[in-house]
């Protein structure tokens, strides 16, 4: 399987994800990037249930850096991307966009740390995993 450097997951704006004025809520931008993230992890082959009970490995934001540029609002037709910037032996750094067609609303840059399911403490990543994810990386090391 193929997967392209950036992965695009579509995301409609229903009334749970606005304000009072029909402008999504600033946080609801969080669950559309956890969504196209965990999707993404999905279409590599690393469904993240699976993850957690097979291999005992979860990924835990670690920082992330938000933009805020437009609003979307109710009804709109999203996109939202991901694109692996740099993998490190316990940790990801990824940038992802929200876009209303060609036009960026929200950019983010995300740092997910690898840890144990169990006890959530750092753990480099599954070798598979990894090896999976390293070709993918756009930032070269």
């Amino acid at each position: 399987m193929t997967i392209e450097a950036r992965f695009s997951w579509p995301t409609r704006i229903y009334w749970e994800d606005t304000d009072a004025g029909g402008v999504v809520y600033h946080a609801r931008y969080v669950a559309f990037m956890e969504r196209a993230r965990t999707e993404w992890m999905r279409a590599l082959g690393y469904g993240q249930e699976a993850m957690r009970n097979g291999g005992g490995q979860v990924f835990v934001v670690r920082a992330m850096k938000l933009d805020f540029l437009k609003p979307a609002r109710l009804d709109d037709a999203l996109t939202t991307t991901v694109e692996l910037v740099q993998c490190r032996r316990a940790s990801l750094l990824m940038t992802q966009a929200v876009m209303r067609e060609d036009q960026l609303l929200v950019s983010a840059e995300v740092r997910l740390a690898a840890v144990s399911a169990a006890d959530f403490r750092p753990q480099p990543i599954d070798e598979t995993l990894y090896a999976t994810l390293k070709p993918l990386q756009t930032q070269t090391a």
